[in-house]
């Protein structure tokens, strides 16, 4: 992953729970980076390394961690980062996930060495839509769901994000049915 996800993961604690538990977590981890460039890309073990000692460290479950660094991805980094992008998406949430396939078409210019995920959309009704997630990453469900309920509060509109399948039983790729 790039050095942006890990820097707003250090973003993140700091700002919510100030220098010195940053610290703590970062020793947890075993990680031994100074700090992060944004556009470098770094081994994705780094990040699951700093999500698992935020996890331990804070006691809470992992899970938990994902969904609120996915929140705080779309409400804080996105936002700031990439605020154009963002508004580019879409004039409202439903519009935004129907565009949601070809979003990370846009994010490759930026970050050429990405290897981002990918989305689908199906199922699309007058409140909900399901989104299909495919990825070579596995374990960050969580992060996509604080994503998708990242950007219902981005769009003032509350969601659920029902995990409806996933690969931990069995299936190719994980689906979401988001409900407004």
């Amino acid at each position: 992953m790039y050095g942006i996800v890990n820097k707003a993961i250090e973003d993140l604690v700091k700002e919510n729970f100030g220098e010195e538990k940053w610290e703590a977590i970062l020793e947890r981890s075993g990680v031994d980076v100074d700090f992060f460039i944004s556009n470098e890309p770094y081994d994705d073990d780094i990040t699951f390394k700093l999500a698992g000692a935020t996890s331990e460290e804070m006691n809470i479950p992992i899970a938990q961690v994902l969904q609120t660094f996915g929140e705080w991805w779309v409400l804080k980094t996105s936002k700031e980062k990439y605020g154009g992008l963002m508004e580019a998406g879409g004039a409202n949430l439903k519009e935004f996930l129907r565009n949601l396939p070809i979003f990370h078409n846009r994010v490759m210019l930026i970050y050429p060495k990405l290897t981002p995920p990918e989305f689908k959309i199906s199922n699309v009704e007058e409140n909900s839509v399901h989104v299909h997630y495919f990825s070579k990453r596995e374990g960050l469900q969580e992060f996509v769901r604080g994503l998708l309920t990242g950007l219902g509060k981005m769009y003032d509109t509350p969601v659920t994000a029902e995990l409806i399948q996933t690969r931990d039983e069995g299936s190719s790729h994980e689906i979401f049915q988001v409900s407004w």
